[in-house]
């Protein structure tokens, strides 16, 4: 924020929903997302446009996805980040405008230490 007003940009950004408020993850939690989204914009000037989230490997995605769209809805946003190659297509039926695929497309990626 502080560098959108010394440029006298406004970026737009997406915020990240920790949707099951996994510790390892990062993100606002869903009930404090409103204020932060209404913070970013009216305090720090910020264009937020959509919201992100990744569900926890072990659920069901779907009502975690049902969860982000609600808050987009609340807040009039409409971009939705959320959905990744085991999941988009869930995430497609939920609304998202966007879909991380890499997997899907490039394979799976190699996470041996020192790999690249």
């Amino acid at each position: 924020a502080a560098a959108a007003r010394k440029t006298g940009r406004r970026p737009r950004v997406l915020v990240q929903v920790n949707t099951g408020a996994e510790p390892q993850k990062a993100g606002v939690l869903p009930d404090d997302a409103d204020a932060l989204i209404a913070a970013a914009r009216d305090v720090h000037g910020l264009t937020v446009e959509g919201l992100m989230c990744i569900p926890p490997a072990d659920e069901d995605p779907a009502p975690h996805f049902a969860l982000l769209a609600a808050i987009a809805a609340r807040n009039g946003l409409s971009v939705l980040s959320m959905g990744m190659s085991g999941d988009y297509l869930t995430a497609i039926e939920a609304g998202a405008t966007h879909v991380r695929v890499g997997s899907a497309l490039f394979g799976e990626r190699n996470m041996v230490p020192g790999a690249s």
